[in-house]
């Protein structure tokens, strides 16, 4: 039985996509959903890796960029129960460790980085996938918008 799901969010529209999809999986399961947002000791850094772009914030604009996230599930979804959380580290390591913290049974990740250059190189879908010790559900977030 899946009670808890952990997404991710970063203030992209591929991140927003999939914590659209992790509050629709919660609600249609009865699940608390936690979106999370990680950031680092830095101030905003943006660093381009091939196809990848991963953004690094500090701990209050990871905190800002989760509940406004939430804010905006909860009014979409009005019965889902969604808290925000940031979380320090990368964000693949942030979502696998918060996930185990919780006792989630189910991680929501996108997956406009898995295909392409940025397989090669890593991404974040990529690495949770490999490292989580509960499911993993990589919901389909190419030139699509549920909003």
């Amino acid at each position: 039985m899946i009670t808890t799901i952990v997404t991710g969010v970063d203030g992209s529209d591929t991140a927003g996509d999939a914590a659209h999809t992790a509050a629709w999986l919660a609600t249609s399961l009865g699940a608390r959903l936690i979106v999370l947002s990680a950031y680092t000791d830095f101030q905003v850094h943006r660093i381009q890796a091939g196809s990848d772009e991963f953004v690094y914030t500090s701990e209050g604009d990871a905190r800002l960029v989760a509940e406004s996230t939430a804010t905006a599930l909860r009014a979409e979804f009005g019965d889902l129960a969604v808290e925000a959380m940031a979380a320090e580290g990368k964000p693949q390591q942030a979502l696998v460790r918060v996930a185990e913290e919780v006792g989630a049974q189910l991680i929501v990740v996108g997956n406009k980085r898995v295909q392409g250059l940025g397989s090669v190189l890593g991404s974040v879908a990529r690495e949770v996938t490999q490292h989580a010790t509960c499911d993993v559900y990589v919901a389909h977030t190419h030139h699509r918008r549920h909003r």
